[in-house]
């Protein structure tokens, strides 16, 4: 994933973009940067953020920075923000996204006359460098983004600074969110809607699909109209979106309550106390708690002062490793307890597995796991949320080999419908390789309603492969 903030005020912005970038700090992982715009023009520093957090590396940087307008991000993978020159004046460029049909957009862009791309990415082009020419290819910006969104496959939303304030763009079918917010002098853009709060800023509109703004200090001008069709990641409220953020007017935090709730509601395990796996569990399972009127308790702690997000190093075995040395159990909230163990979601099974063993190594009697959303029986194809390289890296699509053989392609839909017996079956085998007391995942249907949001507008792939 990855995340941007973008501001435009009469007044010098530095701050503001240095904080409200750091607030998108859970979003990405290995690069951060930031471009101010002020009277010595173009201002950028790009560093890496794998082994320390954004604001250690740019407090130099912020204090050398002055300007009124300015844009920063943090990125998954790539170096950003770019700057370019080309017919269109020089902008600098932040986006978030994925393009599936790289390849061909490159080939595309060589043919009308492009010479060659400078910054690689793993060896690779830099997605927002191909952004970029894509956008370089029109006549102007607004147009030169509107014929990008066209051609990319996948999705990418993205801020462009100019000298003359900060176009900001939602992805065509709005997979991601797109914020604006306002105060006294100034306007910001960013994706999580929380990041603004502490800087004194209050929501002005969310961006809908395709949709592209202007803003300057002094105003915010919708210079390409929202589209009707969205496909937002749904997984933005179960895992991977910030607890005080709003979606289309729903609050994370307040989903994830709605989630446990309904989860408790489909459940009669009986349980002496029901727990979350830090950080996205915990909110499931208050909502659990709640319902249930099991007791909540924390029988392992995140020890959070050293230990990054277990999701950062590129090796599955690093971050299986991390995501057990940053939980201490609680002995005491453990010995001869049954537990509810709820977490966000049950992607390849491990690191569930080996916290589940630790809370039997503790002295726990029962551990019966609660999944916040359904089987995922899809990696991601649109937003960069899943390193997995392949679909064999779900243990859905293991298992589920391993009953079908060559014909489990052909019943993938049998098995994502939580009424058939053939997902029984699936759930009792993840539930039996990984040595939990009980399994249950969440329905897709009770999960669309705990966001409040129209089916039709959600993005659902990763559970039906329904686009």
């Amino acid at each position: 994933m990855g995340g941007f903030f973008g501001v435009a005020s009469k007044t010098d912005c530095v701050y503001d973009v240095f904080f409200g970038t750091d607030y998108h700090s859970h979003l990405g992982t290995k690069r951060g940067g930031m471009t101010i715009h002020g009277e010595a023009g173009f201002q950028r520093a790009i560093h890496n953020i794998e082994n320390s957090p954004f604001r250690t590396k740019f407090e130099k940087d912020v204090e050398e920075m002055k300007g009124n307008t300015g844009i920063g991000v943090i990125s998954d993978t790539e170096p950003q923000p770019l700057i370019m020159r080309s017919h269109l004046g020089t902008f600098s460029i932040v986006t978030v996204g994925r393009i599936n049909n790289i390849d061909a957009l490159v080939e595309r862009v060589f043919n009308d006359g492009a010479p060659h791309f400078l910054e690689m990415s793993g060896g690779s082009i830099n997605p927002t460098e191909l952004t970029a020419a894509l956008i370089n290819h029109c006549d102007s910006i607004p147009e030169g983004i509107r014929y990008a969104q066209r051609q990319i496959e996948g999705s990418m939303s993205m801020l462009i600074l100019t000298d003359g304030g900060i176009y900001a763009a939602r992805d065509r079918l709005g997979r991601t969110p797109v914020v604006v917010g306002q105060k006294d002098g100034a306007f910001c853009a960013c994706f999580e809607s929380s990041a603004y709060l502490n800087l004194g800023y209050v929501k002005h509109h969310e961006l809908g699909p395709a949709e592209i703004d202007f803003i300057t200090p002094e105003s915010v001008e919708v210079v390409s109209p929202p589209q009707e069709d969205m496909r937002i990641c749904t997984f933005l409220w179960i895992y991977y979106g910030y607890p005080t953020s709003d979606y289309e007017g729903m609050n994370v935090e307040l989903m994830r309550y709605r989630c446990g709730d309904r989860l408790a509601q489909r459940d009669s395990v009986k349980a002496d106390t029901v727990a979350g796996v830090p950080d996205s569990g915990t909110a499931h399972a208050i909502g659990y708690a709640n319902r249930s009127r099991v007791p909540f308790s924390r029988p392992f702690i995140k020890y959070t002062p050293t230990w990054p997000r277990s999701f950062m190093p590129q090796k599955q075995s690093q971050r299986n490793l991390i995501a057990h040395m940053k939980l201490i159990p609680v002995e005491a909230l453990i010995r001869g307890k049954r537990l509810v163990l709820i977490d966000d979601s049950v992607v390849r099974g491990t690191q569930m597995r080996e916290t589940t063993e630790f809370l039997y190594r503790s002295g726990a009697a029962e551990v019966h796991v609660r999944a916040a959303c359904p089987p995922i029986m899809f990696g991601c194809k649109y937003l960069n949320f899943s390193r997995s390289t392949s679909e064999m890296d779900l243990i859905t699509r293991r298992v589920i080999k391993r009953l079908e053989g060559d014909k489990a392609d052909e019943k993938l839909a049998l098995y994502a419908d939580p009424d058939t017996p053939e997902h029984a079956t699936m759930v009792e085998e993840i539930c039996r390789e990984l040595k939990f007391s009980s399994l249950k995942y969440h329905r897709l249907d009770d999960m669309i309603e705990a966001t409040g949001v129209s089916p039709c507008k959600l993005c659902t792939y990763c559970w039906n492969g329904r686009e």
